[in-house]
């Protein structure tokens, strides 16, 4: 029987390749953590920020952490910009208990504040008396905050390149396996042209050329890396299409009438999803590997945006402080073996031998 949710509904194959991919420990293990980290990262701000959760003073709550800048003569203190509450926490500390108080994060810092104001720039060792649990950077910035921020930019600009590198190529391979012919040799030439641009030219280029107060911003670099990114989707588009536009359903759609575009994504890509589904995990890994790699060169994201690959390159050139790219180093190595893990699993359970429409 078709189980029923409340936004989904999963036919008796899809349940199969599900059960299939749950019965996968390793791949469903490893899909519960990342899923996990994916949260946490998303509610990032309740975790690792330099607000406070919850303000109470003069009878009065405040939630900082997604509201409004709060100064810090709204808080009775001397300055007019946005206050410090970790020194608001040890200000309430020394008042009667119980008068104002404050809730901090577990790790009380943002990713591009300097924790040491005023003092020299160093690398600091990891201390857990200060909450500094991965030590800080060569500017006195928080590692674990970065850590995090940097893991968010790096969904987002994987879930970016997902979207738009299988958009593009997944509509230009079908039309290629559909139509065939002197489309698809000519689009199979323009592919095999454009493939031979050198990409890391391109990104430096793009890079001495942007005005500065635009910069290499995520946009501009995803737009790159997608530019050069979606040709090899089309391939197995294509491929896939011009087998199964071959099959009796896809003449009998032409006979009823179908249009090109339902028949395509009708009827023909659903009975490939498998093959897309499949590469998803691999593409993750891939698009999170890139944008390091950019980073790492100091062409990709630009400063002070956490990231990954920025840590790296700290880490490389500050071999005397090991915590900084130890921890960048097992968080990348991390989120990719997990990440291999589940394409693995997704792999097994869809295998088209194993579950298919056509028995």
């Amino acid at each position: 029987m078709t189980r029923r949710f409340p936004f989904f509904r999963f036919n008796p194959q899809t349940q199969k390749k599900l059960q299939r991919f749950r019965s996968i420990r390793r791949g469903y293990v490893s899909f519960l953590i990342l899923a996990t980290g994916v949260v946490l990262s998303i509610a990032g701000e309740l975790l690792v920020n330099s607000r406070a959760l919850v303000v109470r003073y003069d009878g009065h709550w405040y939630f900082p952490t997604y509201g409004r800048i709060h100064t810090g003569k709204e808080f009775g203190l001397d300055y007019a910009y946005e206050v410090n509450y970790r020194d608001l926490r040890a200000r309430f500390a020394q008042e009667p208990a119980g008068r104002n108080w404050l809730l901090l994060p577990p790790v009380p810092y943002n990713p591009i504040e300097n924790c040491y104001a005023g003092e020299t720039f160093r690398p600091r060792p990891p201390e857990w008396g200060t909450k500094h649990f991965l030590g800080t950077d060569q500017i006195n910035r928080d590692i674990l905050a970065r850590l995090v921020y940097g893991f968010r930019n790096a969904l987002v600009f994987a879930t970016a390149f997902i979207l738009l590198t299988y958009l593009v190529g997944i509509t230009i391979g079908c039309l290629m396996g559909y139509f065939g012919g002197w489309f698809d040799l000519l689009v199979q030439r323009l592919i095999e042209i454009w493939s031979n641009i050198p990409f890391l030219f391109v990104v430096i280029i793009v890079a001495s050329i942007v005005p500065p107060g635009i910069g290499m911003n995520l946009g501009v670099l995803l737009f790159i890396v997608v530019l050069f990114s979606w040709t090899g989707m089309t391939y197995y588009m294509r491929s896939a299409t011009y087998r199964e536009k071959a099959r009796d359903y896809v003449h009998a759609a032409q006979v009823l009438g179908a249009g090109t575009t339902r028949i395509i994504f009708k009827h023909i890509l659903p009975n490939v999803l498998s093959t897309i589904v499949t590469f998803i995990p691999f593409t993750i890994a891939s698009s999170i590997s890139a944008l390091t790699a950019l980073d790492f060169l100091g062409f990709g994201l630009p400063p002070p945006t956490p990231s990954w690959g920025e840590l790296l390159r700290q880490g490389t050139s500050n071999l005397q402080s090991p915590w900084i790219v130890a921890s960048a180093f097992s968080a990348l190595v991390l989120v990719l073996v997990l990440v291999t893990f589940i394409g693995e699993a997704i792999r097994e359970a869809f295998d088209p031998k194993k579950f298919t429409t056509y028995q």
